[in-house]
């Protein structure tokens, strides 16, 4: 599906997501990606889901977003709360959604001004 607005170009955002991709800025990632307003990322080393461990989450500590939005893929899935039990210490909010949801959230709250960064896997 793509989605429809105008592109600030110092901001990166969701423009369209299917099977198997999301893009950003109209560039295409088939792997899982960070996206925060001022900057891209692909060395998370997440793969899926199910192989998600608490170094995963710990990930997102230096970059010290107010929320975390993770896009578990084509279907909302939850992790156990004592994988990102350092970001609950660190009062980073973190919201488990499906890959699409997880892409237009991060788009409005980006468009909010928030300090929102979304972690999403294909």
């Amino acid at each position: 599906m793509a989605l429809q607005f105008q592109i600030n170009p110092d901001q990166y955002l969701f423009t369209a997501h299917g099977e198997g991709y999301v893009s950003i800025n109209g560039k295409r990632y088939t792997q899982p990606v960070v996206v925060m307003a001022g900057d891209v990322r692909t060395d998370w080393p997440a793969t899926d889901f199910a192989s998600l461990d608490s170094t995963h989450f710990e990930y997102f500590l230096e970059l010290k977003p107010d929320v975390l939005l993770l896009g578990t893929g084509a279907k909302q899935h939850f992790a156990r709360p004592e994988l990102y039990r350092a970001l609950i210490q660190a009062r980073i909010g973190i919201e488990f959604m499906d890959t699409p949801a997880a892409c237009r959230t991060y788009n409005i709250l980006v468009a909010e001004d928030r300090k929102v960064v979304a972690a999403v896997l294909i």
